[in-house]
């Protein structure tokens, strides 16, 4: 009976809800208490605060329904100090420290907001969640965006300054790099995980900047280098802006200052740097300048149609070379024209080609089509190329062959197919190639 007793007390029971209206001036109290400690926060005398004091007083305020009177007094309070006081500091300093100014005001921005989140933790979780606006810390981001980087004078200076560092780097300057980096760094940040801050505030103008820093001095180094010194100057520029962009810009502006290098010193004069007199392609053909000629291969390789505007020049020396010894070739047949020297010269430049193709250009497919291609051309020429072919071949298959062991005759035949592949006139040579071996049987020569 008394269990039953008890259960019946039970269930009367009732918890007393948490009163959901609060007096106006006790909001008012609790509002001006944590507008106070938030000043306090940002004149960084947030020594004597209680934070789970302010964080309780922040919590009641939202658990109340006063979410968006704390919201928008956040908003004002932030507002107020980066205009009155910030804005007023970075302002007065544009001719004296200005970088340092506004990167320490960044910093010191940073800091408060922080501190000031982590009060208003609960509002963050609940109020902004429910009304899907900007959390405390990214609200700190915008105000100061628009507040004091994009006001006035504040964003031109910041990116004239900025560009002007960069163009004193580039002229051998010594600069302060982590200054620009802390920059970069506080423009990538109020993009709030976008880059459009940093695109529009710097980096745009700084690769506009830079298209036209070296479009003048790609006309300046023409003028004044041959072609290998070029190549060289140009990695080197290259290297410095990818260096640059890693270590003080953010890392994704590489790749776009890169191409942007490119563009300007290589793109646009790939034909006057592949035809420089004395020092271009065909004089490193010519002067077997191998090592230059691979570090063209390898800037050149950075651009839309860069090694086929090498691989189009290599193809016109080497049809001039080829067409010279088949026109002499030609010329001479009337005075019986040694085959074995023809062929030799042919398998010479063919030699000296796939060194270049080895060592230049790293066995590249094109390179290697377009020497091919150069070969069959200017072998066809010469209508007699299939009989010549088989008279060197026949020569070095005869009996008593001085002064090459097998393991050479077996290379230089090798070569010869090489050659008997370019042939049109297959059909001809083997002809020509029956006729020489009945020939070195007959004579027992072979």
């Amino acid at each position: 009976m008394k269990g039953r007793g008890m259960a019946k007390k039970e269930g009367k029971m009732r918890i007393r809800a948490f009163p959901m209206t609060m007096d106006e001036k006790y909001v008012e109290n609790i509002w001006n208490l944590l507008k106070e400690a938030i000043q306090e926060i940002q004149r960084k005398n947030n020594s004597g605060l209680s934070f789970e004091e302010l964080y309780r007083n922040a919590y009641t305020m939202v658990l109340h329904k006063h979410g968006e009177r704390l919201y928008s007094g956040l908003k004002e309070v932030v507002t107020n100090h980066l205009e009155s006081k910030v804005r007023h500091d970075v302002l007065h300093a544009l001719n004296n420290n200005f970088l340092q100014t506004l990167n320490a005001a960044w910093n010191d921005h940073q800091t408060s907001m922080v501190m000031i989140r982590d009060i208003l933790m609960y509002m963050d979780r609940v109020y902004v969640q429910q009304n899907n606006c900007e959390n405390v810390y990214n609200l700190g981001l915008v105000i100061f965006r628009d507040k004091v980087v994009r006001y006035g004078g504040i964003g031109n200076n910041l990116r004239i300054t900025l560009l002007d560092m960069i163009m004193k780097e580039r002229r051998g300057e010594v600069i302060n790099r982590l200054a620009i980096k802390n920059a970069c760094q506080m423009l990538m940040m109020l993009g709030i995980e976008t880059r459009n801050v940093y695109e529009e505030d710097f980096e745009s103008h700084f690769l506009k900047q830079s298209a036209e820093f070296y479009k003048i001095e790609s006309q300046k180094f023409l003028d004044e280098n041959s072609a290998s010194v070029y190549i060289h100057k140009v990695e080197a520029r290259i290297n410095e802006e990818a260096e640059r962009a890693t270590h003080y810009l953010d890392e994704s502006t590489e790749p776009r200052i890169v191409e942007v290098v490119e563009d300007e010193l290589i793109k646009k004069h790939m034909k006057t740097i592949v035809e420089m007199e004395g020092s271009g392609v065909v004089h490193m053909l010519k002067n077997n300048r191998m090592e230059d000629l691979a570090c063209m291969y390898k800037l050149f390789g950075r651009v839309a149609d860069g090694h086929k505007t090498i691989g189009d020049c290599v193809s016109r020396y080497l049809r001039e070379e080829g067409k010279a010894l088949v026109t002499q070739a030609t010329d001479e047949q009337s005075q019986q024209t040694n085959a074995v020297t023809y062929i030799q010269n042919l398998l010479e430049l063919k030699d000296r080609f796939d060194s270049f193709l080895l060592h230049s250009f790293s066995n590249d497919k094109f390179f290697k089509q377009v020497i091919s291609g150069d070969f069959e051309y200017f072998l066809n020429l010469n209508q007699r190329s299939p009989e010549f072919l088989s008279l060197f071949i026949d020569d070095k298959l005869k009996k008593g062959v001085k002064g090459l062991s097998d393991v050479e005759v077996e290379q230089v035949l090798d070569k010869s197919m090489i050659l008997f592949r370019f042939l049109q006139e297959k059909d001809a040579f083997e002809e020509y190639y029956k006729r020489h071996l009945a020939r070195r049987l007959l004579n027992q020569k072979s």
